[in-house]
C-alpha cells in the first residue's frame, strides 16, 4: 500500500510532464541540512567536534530546518528534533513519514506539525521545558537528524518494482548500517553532558503542505544526516569556539514584508 506524505512542493504548470532525471550527479549525499535562526534572519554555522558537528542556539529564539535537495529526483526526509518525528509525534524511525522536497528544492521546516496548514513554531527552550520533555521523552534531547530516502527509478526496466513496496536492502548493506547505527549511539552515550537547550512546542503558524505518492527505492535511508545544538557555553565547555553574535543584525527591507492576512486590533 501506499503511503500519503506530506510535500513541500511548488506544482508545476498544468498539462506539464518532465522528462525523467538523469542518474544523480551530487557528491555527499544528496540532502545538506542547516538550521536557521528565525530571530536573526540567519544560517547558523556549525561546528566540528567529536566526530559530530554542533550548533549554537539561542533560549527563546525560534529556528528552523533548512533542507537543500542537491540531487536531480525527489527525496522523502524524514524529520527527527530530539528523538521525536516533527510530523507524526511518534518516537523517530526511519520507516516513518516525511516530507518530499524536489528535485534542487531548499524548504525550511518551522515547527511541529499539527495539520496540512498549521505547526506549532520550533524555539529554542530550556531542556524541562522541550516537546520531548513534557512528553516524557527527554533522552534525545539535543539533536535534529534526518533519514533520506531516494525515489524509485520507474524508467529502469530491471527489477521491477510491485507498487508500493520498496526494495529490500542487501543483507550485508542492512548490517553495516545497524553496525554504524549502534556505534553512533554508544559514541553519544558516552561523550553525552547535560543539555542547556531543547526545542519547546511553540506559537501556532501558517504552514501549508499536500499529500503525495512516494515509492522508496530501498527501505535503508540514502542518508542520515544530524546536528547537535547547545548554549555557547556549554559548547565552549567542550573546547569548541564559538562566534560572538552581535547584539542586533540590521534588517534589510522587504517589498512584501506579510504573507497573510494579520488579524484586526482589539477593539
Amino acid at each position: 500500500m501506499k503511503r500519503l506524505l506530506p510535500l513541500l512542493l511548488i506544482l508545476p504548470l498544468a498539462g506539464f510532464r518532465p522528462a525523467p532525471p538523469p542518474p544523480p550527479v551530487y557528491t555527499g549525499g544528496p540532502v545538506r541540512m542547516a538550521l536557521v535562526d528565525r530571530d536573526r534572519g540567519i544560517e547558523l554555522r556549525s561546528y566540528p567536534a567529536e566526530g559530530q558537528r554542533w550548533v549554537a542556539g539561542e533560549r527563546g529564539h525560534r529556528y528552523a530546518v533548512r533542507l537543500y535537495n542537491d540531487s536531480p529526483r525527489r527525496v522523502l526526509v524524514v524529520l527527527s528534533v530530539d528523538g521525536v518525528n516533527a510530523i507524526s509525534g511518534e518516537d523517530a524511525d526511519p520507516s516513518q513519514t516525511g516530507y518530499v522536497l524536489n528535485p534542487g528544492q531548499r524548504a525550511d521546516i518551522t515547527g511541529w506539525r499539527k495539520s496540512q496548514d498549521e505547526v506549532a513554531q520550533f524555539v529554542f527552550s530550556s531542556p524541562s521545558g522541550s516537546y520531548a520533555s513534557r512528553t516524557g521523552r527527554p533522552d534525545n534531547i539535543g539533536v535534529v537528524g534526518v533519514a533520506v530516502f531516494e525515489e524509485a527509478r520507474r524508467w529502469r526496466p530491471e527489477p521491477i518494482l510491485r507498487r508500493g513496496v520498496p526494495l529490500p536492502a542487501p543483507a550485508a548493506q542492512a548490517e553495516a548500517a545497524a553496525d554504524a547505527s549502534a556505534s553512533r549511539i554508544e559514541g553519544y552515550a558516552s561523550k553525552s553532558q547535560a543539555p542547556a537547550l531543547g526545542t519547546g512546542h511553540g506559537a501556532r503558524e501558517q504552514s501549508s503542505v499536500r499529500d503525495t505518492d512516494f515509492e522508496r527505492a530501498s527501505r535503508s535511508p540514502a542518508q542520515v544526516l544530524q546536528l547537535r545544538y547547545d548554549s555557547p557555553r556549554n559548547l565552549r565547555a567542550r573546547g569548541i569556539l564559538v562566534d560572538t553574535p552581535p547584539s542586533r543584525l540590521p534588517r534589510e527591507p522587504q517589498a512584501f514584508p506579510n504573507r497573510y492576512v494579520p488579524d484586526p486590533p482589539a477593539r
